[in-house]
C-alpha cells in the first residue's frame, strides 16, 4: 500500500473519535441550554409542607426550631417535653417576649383552661381542642404549651403543669388515631415559673368561665398548629 495513503487512513482513523466526542459534548450542551430555557423541560421541586406564613418572624422560627430539637419532636413511644428551667433557655427570651410571638396566631390558636388543682379535660375542653387540631389547613408543628397559675409550690406546680401538657397529648392520640402526631407535636410544660400569660389572652378563644382573671388563663394549656418553613 502507498505509504502515504496508509499514514493518511491512520489520521482519520485517530481524528473520527475525537470528532465524535466533539460533537456529543456540544449536543449535550444544546440539550442543557434547551432544558433551562425551557419551563416545561424542569425537573418539579419539592413544595414544603409548611406555608411560612406572615407571622413566622425569624425570633418564632429560631423558638420554634429550638422547641422540636429540644423538647419533642416526640419520638414514638416516649412523651418530651422541656420543664420550666429548660424553657427558658430554651425559649432564649424574657415571659413577655414568647408570649407575644403567638400573638398573631389569634385566630387559629386555642386556650384550654383547668379547673384549680386540675389537669382533666371536660367536654368543653375536648370539644375546642378537637376543633383546633382539626383545622391543620398545611400545618407542621403542633405547640402544647401548659402552665399552671403561682397558687401552690413551684414542685406541685411543675408536676400540675405536666400533667395538663401530657392529658391534651395524651387525647389527640385516643382521638385521631394520627400516625404522624408523634413527629408533629412541640410540648412545653411551664409552671408558674416561666411566660405567664396576661389579660391579652383573654380575647382568645378559650374554654372555662367568661370570667377572665390571669389566675384563670394560666390554669391552662396554649394550643396551635404552627406554618412555618425551618
Amino acid at each position: 500500500m502507498n505509504p502515504t495513503l496508509h499514514l493518511g487512513l491512520a489520521a482519520l482513523f485517530l481524528l473520527i473519535p475525537s470528532g465524535l466526542t466533539a460533537i456529543w459534548i456540544g449536543s449535550a450542551k444544546d440539550r442543557l441550554q434547551e432544558a433551562e430555557a425551557s419551563p416545561e423541560a424542569q425537573p418539579e421541586v419539592a413544595i414544603a409542607a409548611a406555608a411560612d406564613e406572615g407571622y413566622c418572624a425569624a425570633d418564632l422560627k429560631k423558638v420554634l426550631r429550638r422547641v422540636l430539637q429540644s423538647c419533642g419532636l416526640l419520638s414514638s413511644g416516649e412523651v418530651r417535653g422541656c420543664q420550666p428551667l429548660e424553657a427558658k433557655n430554651v425559649a432564649t427570651l424574657a415571659g413577655d417576649d414568647f408570649n407575644a410571638l403567638f400573638l398573631p396566631l389569634a385566630d387559629r390558636a386555642g386556650i384550654i383552661q383547668f379547673d384549680k388543682n386540675s389537669a382533666e379535660l371536660d367536654a368543653g375542653d375536648t370539644a375546642l381542642l378537637d376543633r383546633i387540631f382539626a383545622d391543620q389547613r398545611g400545618g407542621s408543628y403542633f405547640f402544647v404549651v401548659a402552665r399552671s397559675s403561682p397558687e401552690g409550690s413551684e414542685v406541685v406546680n411543675r408536676a400540675l403543669s405536666q400533667a395538663r401538657g401530657e392529658g391534651v397529648l395524651n387525647h389527640l392520640r385516643a382521638t385521631f388515631k394520627d400516625p404522624d402526631l408523634e413527629k408533629e407535636v412541640g410540648l412545653l410544660w411551664l409552671g408558674e415559673e416561666f411566660a405567664q400569660l396576661d389579660t391579652e389572652f383573654c380575647k382568645w378563644q378559650r374554654t372555662g368561665d367568661e370570667a377572665c382573671q390571669p389566675q384563670d388563663l394560666n390554669r391552662s394549656a396554649f394550643v396551635a398548629w404552627i406554618d412555618c418553613q425551618l
